[in-house]
């Protein structure tokens, strides 16, 4: 499936009456480090604190009145539920959330925030991602999920837009890839912009699900994990994401965890910008050299969002 500029448009039209865009910040220290010229799309000061809060936005208007009236449910730990809460506020729907019971507090305070049922269950993802979807058949809500939805992606996509209309010679995006929702949209929103333009996907070395799938030719489930990074920690990618990213990502490269909270405390140094760990992976890449352009080109790395785990970070011990 693809999404063309016409339907990024008309999602960008609907988004942006509830979204911020956000800006492209330069760093001279990270250009002359590397030798592009590089912006980092600082999606930190999005709404909610991330770009998840775009494609609930797309997909929710496409629901029916009954889905609407009926509600919402699902499950995360922590940005697609605060994206998933702002925009059922928006449109004036019930949301539930079903989140591990040992989530992060502040990310569970933040979606009560917002208006959303939340419910805790099981210790990891899955777990609650099973309950997730039992309350969605006893309850009768529309599932919405975290990455392999193509109205999901399309509003995602909102960003790459964003990017072209502020930076339109960009040669090289450089983006983090989850389960892959971020980079479908970009990938797509910016090629259907221009062909030319590169995109790099950046994954943890210590879970990289998506450069094993592409690699294998199909999706692939992952045996382990060893990746502690929310945003970037996935056994199994979408298989619609999964088919975007083979036709419209250039390359994927990947780090270790610890080389991605290292580039965290070089941009909060250096930029004086708060990142969560998937944000700061696009950046990591750079600073370690994976990027490979030619020098003086326009590289966009994007920061997709600033909800740092305070708790994981003081409790980090290196080997």
């Amino acid at each position: 499936m693809t999404v063309s500029l016409a339907e990024f448009e008309d999602a960008a039209q609907h988004v942006s009456r509830h979204a911020y865009h956000t800006p492209l910040l330069t760093s001279r220290l990270l250009s002359e480090r590397t030798g592009f010229d590089i912006r980092l799309k600082a999606e930190m000061f999005q709404k909610g604190g991330s770009y998840k809060v775009r494609g609930p936005l797309n997909k929710f208007r496409h629901l029916s009145a009954e889905q609407r009236q009926r509600g919402v449910i699902c499950s995360s730990a922590g940005n697609h539920a605060q994206g998933v809460a702002f925009a059922a506020g928006v449109y004036k729907m019930k949301a539930v959330v079903v989140m591990a019971s040992n989530a992060t507090q502040s990310k569970v305070d933040a979606t009560r925030a917002y208006g959303a049922e939340v419910v805790q269950h099981g210790t990891i993802w899955d777990e609650a991602n099973e309950k997730a979807k039992q309350l969605c058949a006893e309850r009768g809500l529309t599932y919405i999920h975290p990455f392999d939805d193509m109205q999901l992606i399309t509003g995602q996509g909102t960003l790459g837009l964003e990017v072209f209309r502020d930076f339109p010679g960009v040669d090289v995006a450089v983006v983090p890839i989850g389960g892959g929702g971020l980079i479908s949209g970009v990938s797509m929103a910016l090629k259907a912009s221009n062909p030319k333009i590169k995109i790099i996907g950046v994954e943890s070395s210590d879970g990289p699900a998506m450069k094993e799938s592409v690699a294998a030719g199909r999706v692939i489930t992952l045996d382990k994990i060893d990746c502690i990074i929310d945003g970037l920690r996935v056994k199994r990618v979408g298989d619609h994401t999964f088919s975007v990213v083979q036709r419209f990502v250039d390359d994927i490269v990947t780090l270790p965890d610890r080389d991605i909270f290292d580039a965290m405390i070089w941009i909060m140094s250096h930029c004086k910008l708060v990142v969560e760990g998937a944000a700061a992976a696009p950046v990591a890449a750079l600073l370690h050299g994976l990027i490979k352009a030619p020098a003086g080109s326009k590289v966009v790395a994007v920061l997709s969002g600033g909800n740092v785990n305070l708790d994981q970070i003081r409790n980090l011990k290196w080997n």
